[in-house]
């Protein structure tokens, strides 16, 4: 195994066999001669860290890793951001600029929301992968590079290709090695084995001891679709950090939105569009959730007030106050 999957594998975090398997074929990749990857994914998922990963990985990793967000760039300016260009070529050209793609050469390019670029674009593009060569704007002769391009999506390019947004053979020529990143709420176990992992993080950033999250927050965290995946999960870790003084993670340091998921029926919600909304208003929902992890703690302490109101982060007063504003005495 190469230096740089060591490098990088510590932070592709879990033991979900999917995960397993995605770091196998990305050494493979790293180490194949391929000049073009394709990873697919929802928001969150770490495409830009499997995409450093294969650099790493490579015989590439000493030269550059350009990321570029083609979602981030106006279509204006993509052009001459990706290629560069010669003096006089433009109003404000003042001098020869040199592109992203030139400045990666022997290296590699993230090319992160690929299917954002515009249909010129994506012929120069396409012209780029097919001869290694480019012109910079308002160039004669051609410019040769050697360069692989990592591309990434969170929708299927397939779609784009059938809407006429997106070049057929552009897509077959990215598709050739395609890595599908899957979903937090695919991982099983994954869930809680990345939060003890932000936690250990973020306790050393912030200088806090938490030690962890309590037994009815791990148990929201498993039936949580996370929807942002694994960004979402660590952005809510760091809010916790930054706002609660806890040493333990309780339920009530999370969002409404959270809580409210979780309480419509006490699985993950399906993705959206797939499935009407569920009924009830926000606080017969709220209601429903904590009533699910009052009884919880209370069936977890055989009863004892004082152990679920501990459990709870409550008082055996606030507790008790609980129980009988939702029926549970």
């Amino acid at each position: 195994m190469g230096r740089g999957v060591a490098d990088y594998k510590s932070k592709l975090v879990g033991t979900h066999p999917s995960i397993e398997a995605l770091r196998k074929l990305i050494e493979r990749v790293a180490n194949s001669p391929a000049r073009t990857v394709l990873i697919y994914g929802e928001t969150g998922t770490g495409k830009g860290l499997v995409a450093r990963m294969i650099h790493q990985a490579s015989a590439r990793a000493a030269r550059e890793f350009v990321d570029i967000n083609c979602a981030a760039i106006p279509a204006s300016l993509l052009e001459s951001e990706l290629f560069g260009h010669e003096r006089g070529a433009f109003t404000g050209a003042v001098e020869r600029k040199l592109g992203l793609i030139e400045a990666a050469n022997n290296g590699s390019v993230f090319l992160d929301e690929i299917r954002e670029l515009d249909l010129p674009l994506q012929t120069k593009l396409l012209s780029l992968l097919d001869t290694q060569q480019f012109r910079r704007v308002g160039a004669v002769k051609p410019t040769t590079v050697d360069v692989r391009f990592i591309a990434a999506t969170n929708k299927v390019l397939l779609s784009e290709v059938t809407a006429g947004k997106f070049r057929e053979d552009l897509y077959y020529r990215l598709q050739v090695v395609a890595l599908n990143l899957p979903a937090l709420h695919e991982r099983g176990d994954d869930v809680l084995t990345l939060a003890h992992y932000f936690i250990t993080k973020y306790n050393a950033m912030y200088k806090r001891a938490i030690s962890g999250m309590a037994p009815e927050t791990e148990d929201i965290f498993m039936r949580y679709r996370w929807p942002g995946n694994v960004r979402e999960l660590e952005n809510l870790l760091e809010r916790i950090f930054i706002l609660e003084e806890d040493d333990v993670i309780l339920p009530r340091h999370l969002p409404a939105r959270i809580l409210r998921s979780v309480a419509a029926g006490g699985v993950p919600l399906a993705p959206e569009g797939s499935a009407p909304a569920p009924e009830g208003s926000f606080r017969e929902a709220t209601e429903a959730f904590q009533r699910l992890i009052v009884a919880q703690a209370l069936e977890a302490a055989e009863g004892n007030l004082q152990t679920a109101a501990t459990r709870l982060g409550l008082s055996r007063h606030a507790l008790r106050h609980q129980m009988i504003k939702l029926g549970l005495t």
